[in-house]
């Protein structure tokens, strides 16, 4: 029984942020907030949610070994990726209104909470932000996104050997992805499952004419072949920076913008993989408002969903200029317990608590009943 079971207010309120999940913790790097200040360079935070506690907490700036030497962190940007292999983060690229876009490849210890810049080879990515990042083993997949020194949107896919710490650019076969950024890319087996973004109906320059693919495109990368893929008779109407997340062998989408239905989605849909059909899910339960640029991590049977930017419910008609940032949390739940489903039942028809066992009736049933207040 699909389910939104929580929904936390009081978050860190980032947007275009990047974010993995380690064991019952969710890391959240960087990302933007309307009104903060970007012109000065600073260290890019992160906060951790504890999945159990339902709390958040902020690590500390990093403090320099060596006085007057600045510490190796990355700076704070948006529009980067992060993937977790073993008990290291690597995050890549994205961009600082200061600095542009990055190329430089950090490592994060999830135990020691230390950066440090591992030191790589080969063919490495041009600078850009708006790419997608995903993982098979020990090599990291780097797709598309928009290439800061060609002024392009990009369709390339990089592959880093994080056993060997050596990129390369890879020769796909087959008729490519269309180039695009702020799409979605999801690894389900050795297959790299492509959706939405932004692309332009011309080519890869950015011009006036930007459309929407709502058409998932594979990669396999066994032969490294983009794979002809048959029609599908329901789609979603394309998008982009939404969310995706691969669960039990499917894909799922949730949110995104199109900019020109000048629309946000708050809607889920579910990618089969083995038939090549869509279908539309509605869980039970209120969940989150149309947004874009959101995170989303999978901890266990649960999907953790954060952040974003919707319309403004005050004035105008939530065009791009128009926006609020947000600063709350949603989970959505695969198999809620039976123990979660009686609490919510608690708290939806307001019976009585006071009969209930004081693990029941404090801590999580607390939080749980910020939900429908």
């Amino acid at each position: 029984m699909l389910r939104w079971t929580v929904h936390l207010e009081g978050g860190p309120r980032r947007v275009n942020h990047a974010a993995v999940a380690v064991g019952h913790r969710v890391y959240s790097f960087g990302g933007y907030c309307s009104g903060e200040d970007y012109e000065t360079l600073r260290q890019i935070d992160v906060h951790i949610f504890n999945a159990v506690s339902l709390r958040w907490t902020k690590l500390p700036p990093v403090r320099p070994a060596v006085r007057g030497q600045a510490p190796v962190v990355p700076y704070m940007r948006y529009g980067h990726s992060t993937v977790l292999i073993d008990d290291t983060v690597f995050l890549w690229g994205g961009r600082n209104d200061t600095e542009g876009a990055c190329n430089v490849l950090y490592a994060f210890d999830v135990n020691t909470h230390k950066w440090s810049t591992p030191r790589v080879s080969g063919a490495v990515p041009g600078a850009r932000d708006g790419h997608s990042a995903c993982v098979l083993g020990k090599i990291m997949y780097i797709f598309g996104g928009y290439e800061q020194l060609a002024d392009c949107f990009s369709n390339d896919i990089h592959k880093l050997d994080t056993s060997t710490m050596t990129w390369t650019l890879v020769c796909t076969k087959g008729n490519p992805a269309r180039w695009r950024d702020f799409h979605s890319a999801t690894m389900l087996g050795n297959h790299m499952y492509v959706f939405g973004g932004r692309a332009d109906r011309f080519g890869p320059f950015h011009s006036n004419n930007e459309i929407y693919c709502n058409r998932i495109r594979v990669f396999d990368t066994r032969t490294e072949a983009w794979l002809d893929c048959p029609h599908t008779p329901v789609l979603p109407e394309g998008r982009r920076s939404h969310s995706a997340f691969g669960y039990n062998g499917e894909l799922y989408i949730f949110g995104g913008y199109n900019a020109r239905l000048n629309r946000h989605f708050h809607d889920l849909w579910k990618f089969n993989p083995g038939s090549f059909t869509w279908k539309k899910i509605e869980p039970k339960g209120k969940g989150p408002c149309p947004r874009r640029r959101q995170c989303c991590c999978i901890v266990g049977d649960k999907i953790v969903l954060f952040g974003g930017t919707s319309p403004s419910p005050e004035e105008g008609l939530g065009d791009e200029f128009d926006l609020i940032d947000h600063s709350d949390l949603h989970i959505l739940d695969f198999s809620p317990s039976l123990k979660t489903l009686c609490k919510l039942a608690v708290i939806q028809y307001s019976l009585d608590q006071s009969c209930l066992p004081h693990d029941i009736s404090s801590g999580q049933f607390c939080l749980l009943e910020r939900r429908f207040l």
